[in-house]
């Protein structure tokens, strides 16, 4: 006969106060919770910064790869490892211009359309489901200070 108090797996603690007031640790919260939800609710293939070099292609077509890292958050190795991969998929096409071999040039394929308004569509699903219970003015005031937040920590870093 089992103990009512019997556990099946591992005590679930809270998180330590101090934890609570990191903002360090309030973001790789939110990261996490957010990676997970992407994949249950958008796409379990095509990962949020591969999403958002799709949506930044399709923006700036034929765009240079070099560029275009920092307008989505990625540092110059990352993005060229995602852009590999998107090229691999067919998603993708890097055109090396005649003038200068160094560069690649970035566009869509017609897969590679398809694929973003698919994903587009379920992710503004994921933002709704995100933003439940906050009204359009605070949503709007939240994501600006999340952004003026994310500046500030990206200058933090830059050289």
């Amino acid at each position: 006969m089992g103990d009512a108090h019997t556990q099946t797996g591992p005590e679930q603690l809270p998180a330590p106060e101090a934890l609570l007031a990191a903002p360090g640790y309030v973001a790789r919260r939110l990261h996490a919770a957010y990676t997970a939800a992407w994949v249950r609710h958008v796409d379990p293939v095509l990962t949020g910064p591969q999403f958002a070099v799709l949506t930044a292609v399709d923006v700036y077509p034929g765009v240079e790869q070099g560029s275009l890292a920092r307008a989505v958050a990625l540092d110059r190795s990352t993005m060229a490892s995602i852009v590999r991969r998107l090229e691999e998929r067919g998603l993708i096409t890097r055109e090396v211009p005649p003038e200068d071999g160094r560069k690649r040039l970035l566009r869509l394929t017609d897969d590679g359309t398809a694929t973003l308004r698919s994903a587009y569509r379920r992710a503004r699903e994921l933002d709704v489901l995100l933003m439940k219970g906050i009204d359009g003015d605070a949503q709007h005031e939240l994501l600006t200070r999340l952004n003026t937040i994310a500046e500030h920590w990206e200058g933090l870093v830059e050289d």
